[in-house]
């Protein structure tokens, strides 16, 4: 019997037949990434039930050396979860694990496991009074353990954080099968290393995330959303300015578009059409969110913030939402973005950041650069303004064959648009995480010390390489 068929049928005697499969058609499914940049072929699908049957399975895939895939829902943007195409690898799917295992209210944390659906996670805090301040647009797939292993962001992150900001205690398994059990959160603990945080945002190279202990938030009881036509990048960060010093308790996000993204999106959505009267060059969206003690004031207070970023000349319009209806409407504009520029044509798609002051330099620097660089081209910047985290969509000459053109030109564009980025001292991976795809451009671009130290804290870990291997390092 081969390495390969005894180690299938220890694992299967482990998992039983609802815990691993071979089967191609239920396999096939889960071996392209959800961008569809990447195929691989597995093994075999793991799906354990319990973080005791993760460990266990580690230690076999351990003692047999079969690399792993950890994988949630698959939802990532940068093949982070996608096997190689050897057929060696066990993709290990963590949906079965799904159960909240507890919610403290008067603590305002959760504790769950790392198959929860990110939008099941909201419905369960909501019937609480509560929240889980942080979303996306894949939240009906996205999974907790994904979530915490690629230190997801989203449109909250300018008031609540990013992931790594909402973890308060991790439990994994790590590479030889032993748990880590750190769910337990304590507001001071000197005991040496912060072990979670090289867990969170790892992407299942140094671990599997099997549950997580998150904060939450109160819910909200009065919203304020507003859109504005601005004039220019710059003026967008002049109004955020304005915006942090009148409300920056209350402001929950401030999303920026050029004009003509918004076009985009109103010729591309169904029924859809611009929040303003004029043309404008640039629009945000800015959302202030209030709690029951301050809900009464809210709308006065983002009247008054508005007309006074109009007297100093910092918007050229401005509309608020008038119910909720309006507010969603304005945030479906924002959302359908992506998929607008994607049905524009073939493109290569960035997700990157740099200091919060240098955006509007960095935008406007950028898209001439590229424009100039690779003709025939439209460079589009959009994103959360707030936190420095810019969309950087580069869409191909009309008329291109959108896979040759992604394989030659598009990789030289990344190159280009990541080598400004550097000269910027920005990031790469602002919230997408590095995975596959840009694995060869952080070892290009990144700091040889902290490459260094990140693969020595990886050798330490897993010095057999059966995590995730071929991901981030």
């Amino acid at each position: 019997m081969s390495d390969q068929a005894t180690f299938l049928d220890a694992a299967h005697d482990l998992l039983g037949d609802r815990g691993l499969t071979s089967d191609p058609d239920l396999v096939e499914p889960w071996l392209t990434d959800w961008r569809g940049r990447f195929t691989g072929r597995a093994l075999a699908l793991a799906s354990p039930a319990t973080t005791g049957e993760v460990a266990a399975l580690v230690r076999l895939c351990a003692q047999h050396r079969v690399a792993i895939v950890p994988q949630g829902g698959n939802s990532g943007m940068s093949g982070g979860a996608t096997p190689d195409p050897s057929g060696a690898q066990l993709v290990l799917s963590l949906r079965r694990m799904n159960a909240i295992r507890a919610l403290d209210v008067t603590g305002r944390q959760v504790v769950a496991e790392a198959g929860v659906i990110l939008e099941n996670l909201h419905h369960a805090a909501e019937a609480q009074g509560l929240r889980f301040p942080l979303s996306l647009g894949g939240k009906g797939s996205a999974t907790v353990g994904g979530l915490v292993s690629t230190n997801a962001g989203g449109t909250q992150v300018l008031r609540h954080g990013s992931m790594r900001a909402l973890v308060l205690g991790v439990e994994a398994v790590l590479p030889d099968g032993k748990v880590f059990d750190q769910l337990t959160p304590l507001k001071k603990d000197n005991r040496g290393f912060d072990l979670k945080q090289l867990l969170i945002g790892s992407e299942g190279t140094l671990g599997i995330v099997t549950a997580a202990t998150l904060r939450l938030v109160p819910a909200v009881a009065a919203r304020a959303v507003i859109w504005a036509g601005l004039a220019s990048i710059g003026q967008a960060r002049e109004l955020l300015l304005h915006c942090q010093e009148h409300e920056n308790e209350a402001l929950e996000g401030f999303e920026v578009m050029p004009g003509h993204c918004l076009e985009s999106v109103v010729r591309f959505l169904p029924g859809a059409r611009e929040p303003l009267g004029g043309k404008h060059a640039w629009h945000a969206l800015i959302e202030l969110d209030a709690s029951r003690s301050d809900a009464d004031t809210l709308a006065t207070r983002a009247e008054a913030m508005i007309a006074a970023a109009f007297e100093r000349g910092l918007i050229e319009d401005a509309t608020i939402a008038a119910s909720e209806a309006q507010a969603e409407a304005l945030w479906q504009l924002r959302e359908m973005v992506a998929p607008a520029e994607r049905a524009a044509g073939p493109a290569v798609q960035h997700d990157v950041s740099v200091p919060l002051e240098a955006v509007p330099g960095f935008v406007e620097a950028a898209v001439e650069a590229v424009e100039a660089r690779f003709p025939g081209t439209r460079a589009v910047a959009f994103g959360h303004l707030g936190d420095g985290n810019i969309h950087f969509h580069v869409i191909a000459p009309p008329g291109t064959d959108g896979p040759p053109w992604q394989d030659g030109e598009g990789k030289a564009i990344s190159r280009f648009v990541h080598d400004i980025v550097a000269e910027w001292r920005g990031s790469i991976s602002a919230e997408h995480g590095i995975g596959q795809l840009k694995r060869d451009e952080l070892h290009r671009l990144g700091d040889p010390v902290a490459l260094h130290l990140m693969a020595a804290v990886k050798a330490a870990l897993d010095p057999h390489g059966i995590m995730n291997p071929g991901k981030l390092l």
